[in-house]
């Protein structure tokens, strides 16, 4: 199995208000279709590790490869383009405009790539919806559907560009039981079945459990 995600001897420093090292030398991969979770106490690194590795954040030493291509470095623009290309988000607050439909919110990231027509990214939109069950929801404006059935949209605006790995950051912390084992039954199926990644920072263990392999964190390092 090739390494879709892999970090190698990652540091951070937080400048102000003084001089923290938040990342200590860390290094793991996550393999093409695995499905692995990060754990450890609040302040330990893990939302800091995942901007990193997402991309979004690259003032860090170190070297971050996706696909097996280099990214630290690569400038701004093309940065943008990896991320809304070959990652897909989900996290603790679906981030949903609410004045938009649910099927314009999946939309989004594809129309903001630009590599297919209005009517083959609505297409596509529509598949996702149907894939996470809730195709009947498209034309409802998001203000008007539940927590969880939002959440089931965010994961379907995540698919949406087919992106090599789907990282999260506490994506089930908002809701009740039964909504996070629908989110993780989905994240399940599209690692077993559509052979996606899944990085996935949470504090429930017993969805982390769950998962095919646990990244302990504590003070900035990785335990096991």
């Amino acid at each position: 199995m090739e390494n879709i995600l892999e970090a190698r001897n990652i540091n951070k420093h937080f400048k102000k208000p003084v001089l923290f090292h938040v990342l200590k030398d860390i290094s793991f991969s996550v393999k093409e279709g695995e499905f692995a979770s990060i754990m450890g106490k609040s302040g330990c690194g893990k939302s800091t590790l995942l901007y990193v590795l997402s991309t979004m954040d690259t003032d860090y030493e170190g070297q971050l490869f996706l696909h097996g291509e280099l990214v630290s470095g690569q400038p701004a623009d093309k940065l943008a383009y990896i991320r809304n290309k070959h990652i897909g988000f989900v996290f603790q607050f679906h981030y949903l405009l609410a004045e938009f439909t649910v099927l314009e919110n999946v939309m989004l990231p594809a129309r903001k790539l630009a590599e297919r027509s209005y009517e083959e990214i609505e297409q596509k939109a529509m598949e996702k919806l149907q894939i996470l069950g809730i195709d009947k929801l498209a034309l409802k404006k998001a203000s008007q559907i539940s927590g969880g059935e939002k959440q089931r949209v965010a994961i379907a605006r995540a698919l949406i560009n087919d992106p090599v790995i789907i990282m999260g950051d506490e994506p089930t912390g908002n809701l009740d039981s039964h909504n996070s084992e629908n989110v993780f039954n989905i994240f399940r199926e599209l690692s077993d079945e559509q052979g996606l990644s899944l990085l996935i920072v949470t504090h429930d263990q017993d969805f982390a459990d769950k998962t095919d392999r646990i990244i302990q964190m504590e003070d900035g390092r990785i335990l096991a």
